[in-house]
């Protein structure tokens, strides 16, 4: 089953051009985007942020509190994108995905690099929660300290 999760959670990564800034922000799109994420969400799916590795996550729930950590996170930013670099099975119900995430600021032509994160949990073959952090806080709630 662990690896079912996986492919899930593989499925539900943006593509490297795709602008979330613009998917998040824009109504239209986050529609669409929840048509096909729905079927694949857990009832009491739930969504959140650790602002450290010892900080208790701060989670809202379904779609629309995955939307608004989201737009929390890209306020500052014009454009967003993320790579995936890595989507990782770290136990039955867990998936850990390493990100390369780049954000360009209004007025900027530069892009900020960042490492990211998300720890995702999967119940009965949905999501039912959806963590980001920094890549070393995700990798020690993981288990897999470097």
């Amino acid at each position: 089953m662990s690896q079912e999760n996986v492919e899930l959670i593989r499925r539900l990564q943006p593509a490297p051009d795709v602008d979330v800034a613009a998917l998040f922000r824009d109504h239209a799109a986050w529609t669409a985007l929840m048509e096909t994420m729905a079927p694949l969400l857990h009832e009491d799916f739930k969504a959140g942020v650790r602002t450290g590795f010892d900080a208790e996550p701060q989670f809202v729930s379904g779609p629309d509190g995955l939307r608004s950590v989201w737009l929390d996170w890209l306020e500052p930013w014009e454009s967003y994108r993320t790579e995936i670099t890595d989507v990782i099975e770290v136990d039955d119900k867990r998936v850990l995905v390493l990100a390369r995430d780049y954000g360009r600021s209004a007025g900027s032509n530069s892009e900020v690099r960042l490492f990211a994160s998300g720890l995702w949990t999967v119940l009965d073959g949905k999501v039912a929660a959806a963590e980001f952090m920094t890549r070393d806080d995700a990798l020690k709630a993981a288990g897999l300290e470097e």
